[in-house]
């Protein structure tokens, strides 16, 4: 089985990409600026870093409150998604370094969260960012039958409850990284054939998989319980409360600027095709938030600029705010859409919005 072969409208708006790419490519060599990362980014990769493991290391050697533990895994929660969208996110994407062996390096970091790398290039790189809201080709909108997100998927008579109760599933979504979802993606990716866009025999990648799961429960799990003089129970508490944390604000970060009012989800042909260029697909099925919020924006890796990360994914998202600019006026001179919302409250609104209409609507 593979997957199917969709393509794109190359016949339709086809200027407006490169034009847009024309333009910034420009605004970089203007500038005489590198599209990859700065010193702003080392600092916030050892920013990220030392939020992750300080509390880790207190947890260790000092920490005997169950509060202030509580405290600690809460900010290694901040620290593992700070990690996981403003480092590791630009390097699979080879946006943090010229350097591939730096990219290889800072991507690899997804295991501090107990993930594969390999597994998330796949999903994230190939299927999400090529097939954007694509019903059985992006797996960010296929949560499976417990959340409906997209129009196309049947809707079961519980989805009328999901802007209720998707909030406590977005909580899941790293303990499911860490138990079983990399091994199931691993095996359904070679039946799709899609390992071969990794350059790792599948043995290799299930075995590396394996092993990433061993040291992750050995170093975050166990020597806590091991070292710490906090009982058991609260140590497991604590190691769950910090994966649902993160598992809540990777959701909120992704699914509100992909499931919302203003996305598409576009079906192709008998034949295969989209009726849209591909540049153009990305700007219906994604939406920015808070572009004027300079904390939002550095602690979520300039997420909350999704249009240009969709359009721009080699360029480092410390450029997004500066290309944003180019991007709206290019897609107004085109007459294309530009989605954008004021705050992240207005995001998350317009999601749950969305989430209530997919949940009693057969059609949108």
């Amino acid at each position: 089985m593979q997957y199917p072969n969709i393509k794109f409208d190359r016949n339709s708006n086809i200027d407006f990409y490169k034009t847009l790419q024309k333009r910034v490519r420009k605004y970089f060599k203007e500038n005489n600026i590198s599209k990859y990362g700065n010193a702003s980014m080392v600092f916030k990769t050892i920013f990220m870093l030392a939020l992750y493991f300080v509390p880790f290391v207190l947890l260790l050697t000092v920490i005997d409150s169950v509060w202030l533990s509580f405290i600690m895994w809460t900010l290694m929660a901040l620290g593992m998604a700070g990690i996981g969208m403003s480092v590791m996110h630009d390097a699979n994407h080879g946006a943090y370094s010229k350097n591939k062996n730096v990219n290889a390096f800072m991507g690899a970091l997804i295991s501090v969260a107990g993930g594969s790398d390999t597994m998330w290039r796949i999903q994230h790189n190939v299927l999400h960012h090529t097939y954007t809201n694509v019903t059985g080709m992006d797996e960010d909108i296929d949560p499976g039958s417990v959340l409906r997100f997209s129009p196309h998927e049947e809707r079961k008579p519980y989805h009328k409850y999901q802007h209720f109760y998707a909030w406590f599933l977005y909580g899941m979504m790293t303990i499911l990284w860490i138990t079983v979802k990399d091994f199931k993606q691993a095996m359904r990716y070679k039946k799709l054939g899609l390992t071969q866009t990794e350059s790792a025999s599948y043995t290799r990648i299930f075995s590396t998989i394996l092993i990433i799961k061993i040291l992750y429960y050995a170093i975050f799990l166990a020597l806590p319980l091991i070292f710490s003089p906090i009982s058991w129970y609260f140590i497991l508490l604590g190691f769950l409360l910090m994966h649902f944390l993160t598992g809540v604000i990777l959701g909120l970060i992704f699914q509100s600027a992909h499931v919302v009012s203003s996305s598409d989800f576009p079906l192709p042909d008998e034949t295969g095709n989209i009726k849209a260029d591909w540049a153009v697909s990305q700007l219906i099925n994604t939406s920015n938030f808070a572009p004027d919020s300079k904390f939002l924006s550095w602690f979520v890796g300039g997420l909350n600029f999704q249009v240009e990360h969709h359009l721009f994914p080699n360029v480092c998202h410390v450029h997004y705010k500066k290309i944003s600019k180019i991007v709206r006026e290019t897609a107004e001179e085109f007459n294309l859409p530009y989605n954008s919302e004021k705050s992240f409250a207005s995001a998350i609104k317009s999601h749950a919005m969305m989430l209530k209409k997919l949940g009693r609507q057969d059609e949108l």
